[in-house]
């Protein structure tokens, strides 16, 4: 009873089950307890029910008590938007002055522009979490009308270098990762000389902690939450490493464990899934493979490698014995061995992916939303339904669903909202 209680005190604090507050949704696995709509006939989506442009960039939206939050770029500032989710009617804006790239920016600027970080919303405060580029780590208070509460440079305080050559040539696409608010703190991959990991406190933006390791940032998505025998932890993909620190009383920013995993053009993007004893790891390059990596407080261990099965920017799904994830087509593994279950569709390098509740996958890739049956109902790719034509440019931004309504985003900006009933 007390470890239950003690528990449940460390897990971050979630909005409403309908909601979808965080990189990856309500409980960071990309998995809702909504339906697709298939069954009501919402496929394939109509006109969207409202549009807006929120400015250009790779950051996706989140929704929180009714409302859609979104950081986007335009005209040298960075804008931060909340709107009516139903209506899309414009609730409140934030703005402040911000590059087009971070200062340290170097390669493929053609494919990026404005901010790649997803927004984090705490519950327990109603504070708007956002990251920029260039380092702007910026505290809104949503209640009253997006104030500033506190904000600062982490490449100014921290002082941040540029990535170093990992193989290739140089990358730095600035600050890609969504921070994550657990607890008092809200955590941050730095990547600075003090740690590659830092906790701030979420009300005042001090910080409270910094990890052991040092490592560079790397470029995924986001961090993720863990359990490794009892102990509340968070999983991050470094430049140079898959990292697992610790985050119980007294051992915080300890190395748990760690597994090498550095990447070409340091292209490490999709998040590390954690699931039961694992983290699922996978990226091209100069791994192209999807690996599952066993995690103990003795540190990990390879259970197995699906080498050239991988995806270079959709974070895998894991449910009901299978790994899903969509880059070119959408793949499907067996979770105990590794092995290709079976493939199929046609999507492009910029895909995403969620699963809902009637066991149903929805993909968002190519401008194109797809619906496919999950492992319950097919053993084998079933393309159920597919809009094309969905929005204007690269569908970097991933695909949501929250309160019956589906939301993709373009990297130029332009959001949507399709109502797929409930």
């Amino acid at each position: 009873m007390i470890r239950t209680i003690l528990l449940f005190m460390l897990v971050p604090t979630l909005a409403v089950a309908d909601d979808w507050p965080h990189w990856r949704g309500p409980e960071r696995t990309d998995i809702t307890a909504e339906t697709s709509g298939w069954d009501e006939g919402a496929w394939p989506p109509g006109e969207p029910t409202w549009s807006a442009q929120v400015g250009a960039g790779g950051s996706s939206p989140i929704i929180a008590g009714g409302r859609v939050y979104t950081i986007g770029w335009s005209d040298d500032t960075d804008h931060v938007q909340c709107r009516d989710a139903a209506s899309g009617e414009l609730v409140w804006s934030q703005s402040y002055p911000a590059p087009k790239w971070g200062r340290h920016h170097r390669g493929d600027e053609s494919l990026y522009h404005g901010p790649s970080s997803t927004p984090e919303f705490d519950a327990e405060t109603g504070y708007l979490y956002t990251l920029s580029l260039d380092g702007d780590l910026n505290c809104w208070d949503g209640g009253r009308d997006g104030a500033r509460v506190w904000g600062r440079n982490l490449i100014d305080d921290l002082a941040v270098p540029q990535r170093p050559n990992v193989g290739g040539a140089v990358r730095d696409y600035g600050y890609t990762t969504s921070p994550l608010v657990t607890g008092a703190w809200l955590i941050v991959e730095v990547g600075a000389p003090t740690g590659s990991l830092i906790a701030f406190d979420k009300r005042t933006g001090e910080v409270r902690w910094a990890s052991a390791c040092t490592d560079p940032a790397g470029h995924s998505g986001g961090l993720a939450p863990l359990e490794v025998e009892g102990i509340p932890c968070v999983a991050v993909l470094t430049l140079h490493r898959l990292l697992v620190v610790r985050l119980d009383a007294g051992h915080e920013g300890e190395t748990l464990a760690e597994f090498p995993w550095e990447t070409s053009y340091a292209q490490s993007i999709a998040t590390p899934v954690p699931f039961g004893d694992s983290v699922v790891l996978t990226s091209g390059y100069s791994q192209s493979r999807t690996a599952r990596v066993r995690i103990t407080p003795d540190g990990a261990e390879l259970v197995w490698e699906a080498k050239g099965q991988y995806s270079k920017v959709c974070t895998p799904i894991i449910h009901g014995g299978r790994v899903y994830f969509a880059w070119q087509r959408l793949r499907c593994l067996d979770w105990e061995t590794g092995a290709l279950r079976w493939e199929g569709g046609s999507f492009g390098d910029d895909a995403s992916l969620l699963l809902t509740g009637d066991d149903r996958l929805i993909v968002f890739g190519h401008r194109a939303l797809v619906l496919c049956e999950g492992a319950g109902r097919a053993d084998a790719y079933a393309e159920l339904s597919r809009r094309s034509g969905v929005g204007e440019a690269a569908s970097w931004p991933h695909v949501i669903l929250a309160n019956g309504r589906l939301y993709a985003r373009d990297l130029e900006g332009m959001l949507m909202c399709f109502d797929l009933g409930r």
